[in-house]
């Protein structure tokens, strides 16, 4: 594909109604838009739900665009000199380049929960966000790895707590209270907890599962937890027996100078470690409920990442591809995020080879693969299931 910066994408997504549109271009126009709105952001002329600042999709807005779930940019300077804007219309709300209307967009609006606080006077936003149709939670809001020579480069975890946007540790008892006041509230469709990690055996797993036990009790939503690979597999076993439907053990990194730069204490936990992690996992809770994230634009090999990707998704792992989403505050706020060739020729590789072993995007039960939204996999899933033309990869981040 040699489109310039979604032009291309303009010229097919703003084509006048009633004009031919090939399906093949259609497809291919979306997926350019999607994965270069997450390189370039957003400029927003009307209000939209945002999550400023810390951990998790920060400093991004969060909208449909095609029909595509997508967290973008849209508080940074990136997204200042984006030349896509949000713009209202009489119904609904439409992404433009210049005046050229390039796609139907829709907004989520503030959580109604979001109003509500605790019976000892805790803000429910301050337990669990929604992000798109996903409730969302980092249970314990600090890491061994934070503030020393582990902290992993990409991370914000402290900087959420440090600017009291969280509480230190949420209890079972309130995530299972606000995660039900988001399904009947909101809509939440499933649950996605995260942790610190810990020194213990058990890196943070069980409680972070306790925690997901209670959601899961409570509201009947599938739930997702996420951790680092414990010390003793044995510990997934006890996830698996408190009814978590899948989980998130996330490598960020298959190059493994990258992941010593990046994320020192990741890197002493050794790849290889992570991959017989995942093998026990996927034996647990099944083929594709078991991901990791796999973050692009930190100075990492392509082929040394398609590869990763390759292997995971041989065993049952669904490999999350995302572009880095520098956080302010952390230790790599500074990095430019990756350019859409970068990025889409890395999703078009590693989308093949998923729909070429029978995985497709939508086969997560709950978190972050579920909803896809901070990734552009889905858009060029769709893509290819068209039938594209065959793209290379760039090297050039």
């Amino acid at each position: 594909m040699n489109m310039s910066h979604g032009s291309s994408a303009a010229a097919t997504l703003g084509s006048p109604p009633g004009d031919a549109v090939d399906p093949t271009a259609a497809a291919e126009a979306m997926a350019t838009l999607v994965v270069d709105l997450q390189a370039r952001g957003l400029r927003v002329e009307a209000p939209i739900e945002r999550r400023t600042g810390g951990a998790g999709p920060s400093d991004s807005g969060f909208l449909w665009v095609g029909g595509f779930p997508i967290t973008v940019p849209t508080d940074n300077a990136a997204a200042a000199d984006s030349p896509y804007v949000l713009r209202a219309e009489d119904e609904g709300y439409a992404v433009f380049e210049g005046d050229r209307r390039l796609a139907d967009a829709s907004t989520q609006q503030r959580p109604r929960y979001y109003d509500l606080t605790t019976a000892d006077g805790v803000p429910y936003w301050k337990i669990g966000l929604m992000h798109l149709d996903s409730f969302a939670s980092t249970v314990v809001q600090t890491c061994s790895y934070w503030g020393n020579s582990d902290q992993c480069g990409f991370c914000g975890i402290g900087v959420s707590l440090d600017s009291g946007r969280t509480i230190v540790k949420k209890s079972p008892e309130q995530l299972a209270e606000v995660a039900l006041a988001a399904k009947e509230l909101d809509g939440a469709v499933d649950a996605t907890l995260t942790t610190g990690s810990s020194k213990g055996v058990d890196r943070g797993a069980r409680y972070v599962a306790r925690c997901g036990h209670a959601v899961r009790e409570a509201t009947g939503l599938p739930v997702e937890v996420q951790f680092e690979p414990p010390m003793k597999l044995d510990v997934i076993d006890e996830v698996a027996d408190l009814g978590i439907d899948t989980v998130g053990i996330h490598v960020e990194s298959f190059d493994p100078e990258v992941l010593a730069r990046v994320a020192p204490g990741k890197a002493r936990t050794g790849i290889e470690q992570y991959f017989r992690t995942w093998e026990y996992a996927v034996g647990r809770f099944g083929e594709g409920q078991v991901s990791t994230y796999v973050i692009l634009g930190m100075g990492e090999d392509p082929e040394l990442t398609v590869a990763g990707c390759r292997r995971a998704i041989d065993i049952g792992v669904f490999p999350f591809v995302v572009p880095i989403r520098p956080v302010a505050g952390s230790l790599m706020e500074d990095v430019v995020p990756p350019s859409r060739e970068y990025t889409e020729g890395i999703y078009r590789r590693v989308a093949a080879y998923m729909s070429e072993r029978g995985m497709s995007t939508d086969v997560a039960k709950a978190g972050c693969a579920r909803c896809q939204a901070c990734s552009g996999l889905q858009s060029v899933e769709a893509l290819l299931q068209i039938g594209p033309r065959p793209a290379q990869v760039s090297h050039a981040v």
